[in-house]
């Protein structure tokens, strides 16, 4: 039939869904814009409206649809018992239970409703809503009034899903209240006499608070305290306030209060533009009672300190889409305030100040960055063992990678280019015994003055493939260094220097399919040679960036295994080998590589010392060298890798690990076992082993128990335990841990022993303190 024109044109303005949009808010409904009567349809979307019979009285001048009333409209939908018009009084009301679904998921349900056509006013019976992200509320009532004002009566607000075997019993947490009033205009939502409830018990009485409606994104007000103590510093209460001055940019300031060391103050600025962001953070503090800290040395900085403060600022930019630029800048008036106190996203022991600039587009990439390394200790300067004076300023650091998208004589042709130039006050040397070292008779990780390098190479390399599946690469490189010295450190004789490297190289790949029925395997024995002129000025130049160095099976066919640019491999060099990667059809996989390498004529670098003996003990410094071999198996959840060095000559195992993981149904568990050979060298006498076993176990589908640990064989020295309890469920989410480290040196000599709590404690939607577990990566 064909509908009068006004009930066509009240149904086209979805004035259904706009009072459904009108009274979800406090469930935190994704219908952001239906919060202030805005609902978004499609004007040219089709009506179909479905029931038993539609009455229409001329005289009273009302429309009702009666009798398995079913009204679509772009998405959302509206079902009743009876909905009626009233032409005279411009009022909609809908009856026996009523449910409208709008299409982002919101359910909205009522005994009853009755709303004036321009929703400005309006009245609901038994109402309750389930909205999209899981939250839920209810009221006995709720009334609109002036198209501003929502007013819910004895309203109830959860983030907590029902129980399903007992639907009527109380969920987990939630908010009752006498009123909930929702200011469109202000965008808030006030409780009014209400009460915060877990397990349908009271446990607070809340006189009146507010929060902002789900459409606003940020709004000034006081945030959540927390509570911290630390022996030095005493108990402390912290509350921030949040300052939400324009859509881009807001201020946070922040009060903390120690009973033992006085009031800290903070602030931070934080500004998006158009094209990035930027930050600025500032804090302080005048200590009431520097010598709580002790008399030790490594806290001197602390104790020696009355006025103390910093200012850190970030920033992240786009040039455009290839381009970024940044910066991450710390400034404080001693080097240990920021980490003694804690101040957020400064309080790591090792900052790096950093300003950058990047590209990056396809397969070339561009940095250009200079930084500065802040060790957060609280060693004074002038003292030995302090390593802040001893960490470089690098200006700058430059890495330039292009290849080029056509093929060059038919291969891939690369270029790359290094640059690195560094100062440091005091140069940082040490003896491998831990005692006091001067330059002139230990080792020299990093000289004072200054000191750069800059590398530039060019890599060209073609695959060929036989018809019998031999896989050939032949390997071109040339490789050019200058490097320089100005420094007064004992030991350091060369200035400058310029060093060429040229290589030619060949790879050879045989991969052999064998297939069966129930398994698929490949073996690929691997030949390489490279063929190279000796490193020029091996170990007479700072090795600044090439200090940690292990052969092992990952780095077996790399062209140079050192790990930066400051030493390079020459000579001549043959790597054999052979890989494996194999399938079950049970769901196992399979993969293993093994070899050895030589050094088959020239200056064997590894057996050339530099400033830190990069490759001494490290099973390359002979022509032959150690063995080395990977071993992996895995399915499902659980995967198992093994790997090792050994002996060339007797084959005893001179590096190895175990690792093992599995994740199940009942929790997750991970099992390592570390073992290093004595390093003389380096200043190990004995052996090292090392266990590390962690893991959480469920204990219910909500209550985890989780915990690891690292025990040092040699030493008899539980290194770090850590423990946790965590409970988590869709709206609520409790965890608590306990960990305690216990460092061990290079001689067996344990450290100071540090302990820490931490527990985290959110109700979703409503608010959380605390910080969130972290044990191990569980």
């Amino acid at each position: 039939m064909v509908l009068p024109a006004w009930f066509a044109r009240l149904a086209c303005s979805t004035a259904l869904l706009c009072l459904a949009g009108g009274i979800s808010l406090p469930a935190y409904a994704q219908t952001g814009d239906a919060l202030v009567g805005n609902v978004q349809t499609n004007p040219n979307a089709q009506l179909l409206l479905e029931s038993d019979e539609l009455v229409y009285d001329i005289n009273a001048k009302t429309i009702s649809a009666v009798g398995g009333v079913q009204i679509d409209y772009d998405g959302n939908r509206l079902v009743a018992r009876k909905v009626t018009y009233d032409e005279n009084t411009g009022r909609l009301k809908a009856e026996g239970k009523v449910e409208i679904v709008e299409k982002d998921g919101n359910r909205i349900y009522a005994e009853n409703l009755d709303v004036t056509d321009d929703f400005k006013e309006g009245f609901v019976n038994a109402l309750r809503v389930e909205a999209a992200d899981n939250t839920r509320f209810a009221a006995e009532s709720a009334e609109r009034i002036g198209g501003e004002l929502t007013t819910f009566n004895n309203g109830i607000y959860t983030a907590c899903e029902p129980c399903r075997a007992q639907p009527d019993r109380a969920p987990l947490w939630q908010v009752r209240a006498q009123k909930i009033i929702w200011n469109g205009k202000r965008k808030t939502i006030r409780f009014e006499r209400g009460r915060f409830e877990m397990f349908g018990m009271p446990l607070a009485f809340l006189p009146a608070f507010e929060i902002a409606d789900p459409t606003v994104k940020r709004k000034s007000g006081f945030l959540i305290p927390s509570y911290s103590h630390e022996t030095e510093l005493g108990s402390g209460i912290t509350v921030p306030y949040f300052w939400a001055l324009a859509p881009n940019y807001d201020l946070t300031l922040q009060g903390t209060y120690y009973t033992q060391q006085g009031f800290l103050g903070e602030a931070e600025w934080r500004h998006r533009l158009a094209n990035g962001q930027y930050t600025i953070k500032l804090a302080g503090i005048d200590q009431r009672d520097p010598e709580a800290f002790g008399d030790a040395d490594g806290d001197a900085v602390d104790r020696n300190s009355t006025t103390r403060g910093m200012i850190g600022t970030t920033g992240a930019f786009n040039i455009n889409p290839r381009w970024t630029y940044g910066w991450s800048v710390l400034a404080q008036s001693d080097k240990a305030f920021a980490y003694r106190y804690g101040i957020e996203n400064y309080d790591n022991y090792n900052i790096t100040d950093q300003v950058y600039l990047r590209g990056l587009h396809d397969r070339n990439y561009f940095d250009l960055s200079l930084y500065r390394f802040h060790v957060q200790e609280g060693w004074e300067d002038s003292n030995a063992n302090a390593s802040e004076p001893k960490q470089p300023w690098v200006l700058p650091s430059l890495d330039y990678a292009y290849t080029p998208t056509q093929s060059v004589a038919g291969g891939e042709l690369n270029f790359d280019l290094n640059l690195q130039a560094l100062t440091r006050d005091r140069a940082d040397c040490f003896r491998p015994d831990g005692s006091d070292s001067e330059c002139g008779d230990g080792y020299i990780s990093g000289i004072d003055g200054n000191d750069g390098r800059i590398t530039g190479e060019a890599e060209w390399k073609r695959t060929f493939i036989s018809s019998s599946g031999l896989v050939l690469t032949p390997l071109l490189a040339l490789r050019g260094d200058g490097l320089y010295v100005d420094s007064d450190t004992a030991g350091v004789t060369r200035s400058e220097a310029f060093r060429v490297m040229a290589t030619a190289g060949l790879e050879a790949r045989w991969p052999i399919l064998f297939s069966t029925t129930s398994a698929t395997h490949v073996l690929e024995p691997t030949a390489q040679l490279f063929v190279r002129n000796n490193e020029p000025y091996a170990g007479e130049m700072p090795n600044e960036d090439a200090q940690s160095f292990v052969f092992d099976a990952s780095n077996l066919f790399e062209r140079d295994k050192f790990s930066g640019y400051d030493r390079v491999e020459g000579g001549t060099r043959a790597n054999l080998g052979i890989r494996y990667s194999g399938t079950l059809n049970s769901g196992w996989g399979l993969n293993a590589i093994a070899g050895q390498s030589f050094q088959l004529g020239g200056l064997n670098s590894f057996a050339s010392p530099d400033f830190v003996n990069a490759g001494a003990e490290s099973g390359l410094e002979t022509s032959r060298s150690d063995y080395v071999a990977m071993i992996g198996v895995n399915r499902g959840g659980f995967n198992l890798t093994t790997g090792g060095r050994f002996d060339k000559d007797d084959f005893e195992v001179e590096r190895a690990e175990v690792a093992t993981t599995t994740a199940g149904k009942y929790g997750s568990l991970y099992v390592k076992y570390a073992f290093i050979a004595e390093q003389e060298t380096y200043g190990f006498p004995d052996d090292r082993h090392e266990v590390t076993v962690g893991g959480s176990l469920k204990l219910t589908p909500n209550w985890r128990v989780l915990g690891s640990g690292t025990y040092d064989i040699v030493s008899d020295t539980l290194v770090k335990q850590t423990a946790g309890l965590a409970y988590d469920d869709e709206c609520f989410t409790y965890s608590m841990y306990y960990t305690q480290e216990q460092p061990v040196t290079a001689n067996n000599v344990e450290g100071d022993k540090t302990t820490k709590f931490g527990f985290n404690i959110s109700f979703r939607t409503l608010w959380g303190t605390g910080k969130p577990v972290d044990i191990g990566g569980i």
